[in-house]
């Protein structure tokens, strides 16, 4: 994802949360912010600001369903298939913007578009292998290999006006020129319940109802939204305290939330599709030993983890972890199996170690543009010095990490990382960490190979059967505990301080929240007084 960083800081869980207000009188203009840059082009979009504008701006053709499992049509009437093999009939009903209608040729394009243009997320779709439109309809995907959660990758799938970008290609080489960049950088060419004002990746984006919605938008909703970029903390704190914003971002240190808090701001919550890993690099000694990882893992105190990143009595912005799998996940350990310190274990695989704790001398990474890593490297530093292990403390940019990672040797003892799953389906939360394949990325800093977690990470995501996924994932979750690649800090949750002109269901309500990052933000399903 671009700017990965965002996305890994992404911060945790709550155990609770405290309900919005109801509003009297609503469909006034919502106020939020996020980090720059605020990308509006489908095909380029991937993190964090990016989500809550596609999941506003465009349809895919299913959504996450609210409070469970599974998805629902959203563009598609209905799907079939299996394996290799989907086909979508699509509703006959709905219209873009710019008021032509949606068919299976603007499916066909939009991902034809994705796959051309390779960026964002569009490694999402490098498996299928063709995508037509069997009539104005019915569009069938035909993938390479069998891969269960495609259904689940549909969600990153914005459907664009193919007419209307034809109309607006740019500069470039080929028939198909830009695909249209240029414009979509800018306009917005798309189904959604809001449509563009304004655009400015840096500044601002302002949107606006869309009249011609073909699901109708509650007159409570927000007649208006201003998507901020860049806002300092101080800058949120004070202008949610004079009622002048109404959402501050994730990305708030903890002790500002709190503050908002005590002075009255509800606070909202979005998680289940991460977590907190702290990474061990398993090609560099002494962590190229599992006896000596797995010291290290019993040594973390993952009690004080979530301690630190508590913002009252109820709500943080994480939970205690079960395992490699955030708990709710396919997969995830139950919730009360919660990971603890245990230094008598740590004390006994540190004797298995071969080498001796005075002869360790870890680098401890933190990315610099994450400033609650420091205090998790501290907490490190601390934990493991009781083992007698000497560690360094690194501060780096998230650049510097990123090319580092490429190489093992470059790569740092152990490395932190928020990483969540950009479809809400295990597959795209683990694959990209765990697969030998995926050695040397950002997300997979361990180099792990390991013949066993390959395996049932291709039974995962090629098992047609959903039983079978569960088990392959429950496996593969004591698998990886069982070698310690990892240590598994705490499950991730997003914490929103809000003001009370808000009411947002889907980010206050369990039975109905996304198991997606983002769509919480969905303009529609929230309401604003004015």
């Amino acid at each position: 994802m671009k700017r990965s960083v965002k996305s890994l800081a992404a911060l945790m869980l709550a155990s609770s949360i405290l309900a919005a207000p109801v509003l009297a009188h609503a469909g006034g203009v919502l106020r939020l912010d996020e980090v720059a840059v605020g990308e509006i082009d489908p095909a380029k979009a991937s993190d964090y600001a990016d989500s809550i504008l596609m999941f506003n701006l465009y349809d895919t053709l299913v959504l996450p369903k609210q409070g469970e499992p599974g998805h629902a049509p959203h563009l598609a009437k209905s799907w079939e298939g299996s394996g290799t093999q989907y086909t979508f009939t699509l509703r006959d009903d709905v219209k873009f913007v710019s008021g032509n209608l949606m068919t299976a040729d603007d499916v066909v394009f939009s991902l034809e578009r994705m796959k051309a243009i390779g960026k964002g997320l569009s490694y999402l779709f490098e498996n299928v292998d063709k995508v037509e439109a069997i009539d104005a309809h019915t569009v069938k995907f035909t993938l390479k290999t069998a891969y269960a959660p495609f259904v689940a990758s549909l969600v990153r799938l914005p459907v664009v006006d193919k007419k209307t970008v034809m109309e607006h290609l740019g500069d470039g080489a080929g028939e198909m020129k830009d695909w249209g960049e240029a414009w979509l950088s800018k306009n917005t060419a798309g189904t959604g319940a809001y449509k563009i004002v304004s655009h400015n990746p840096q500044e601002e984006t302002v949107m606006e109802k869309n009249p011609g919605y073909f699901l109708a938008v509650p007159e409570a909703a927000p007649n208006q939204a201003r998507l901020r970029y860049g806002l300092e903390a101080a800058t949120v704190r004070t202008l949610i305290s004079q009622g002048q914003h109404d959402v501050a971002s994730q990305w708030l240190p903890p002790e500002v939330i709190k503050s908002l808090a005590a002075e009255g701001a509800q606070l909202l919550t979005e998680g289940g599709t991460g977590a907190f890993y702290v990474k061990m690099n398993t090609t560099k000694a002494p962590l190229d030993d599992v006896e000596c990882r797995l010291a290290l893992s019993n040594a973390f105190d993952y009690a004080a983890a979530v301690k630190m990143i508590s913002i009252t009595d109820t709500v943080a912005q994480g939970s205690a972890a079960t395992g490699a799998i955030p708990v709710g996940m396919l997969g995830a350990n139950p919730a009360d199996q919660i990971l603890k310190r245990d230094m008598e274990a740590a004390k006994a695989h540190l004797a298995k170690c071969k080498t001796k704790p005075e002869d360790f001398n870890l680098e401890l990474s933190w990315i610099a543009e994450v400033p609650l890593e420091e205090r998790f490297a501290l907490l490190m530093q601390a934990n493991f010095a009781e083992l007698g292990i000497k560690s360094e403390i690194k501060k780096l940019p998230w650049a510097l990490f990123a090319d580092q990672v490429s190489k093992p040797e470059n790569t740092p003892h152990i490395s932190q990382l928020f990483v969540v799953s950009v479809t809400g389906d295990p597959d795209t939360l683990l694959y990209g960490m765990y697969h030998s394949s995926a050695a040397g990325t950002w997300q997979s800093p361990e180099y792990l190979k390991d013949e066993t977690v390959d395996k049932l990470l291709d039974e995962g995501r090629t098992s047609a059967d959903a039983a079978a996924r569960e088990a392959a994932y429950s496996a593969l979750n004591k698998r990886l505990m069982e070698i310690a690649p990892t240590i598994y800090g705490f499950d991730r949750t997003s914490v929103f301080a809000a003001s009370k002109r808000v009411k947002a269901p889907a980010l206050s309500d369990p039975s109905k929240a996304f198991g997606l990052d983002g769509m919480g933000f969905t303009f529609r399903l929230m309401e604003v007084a004015e």
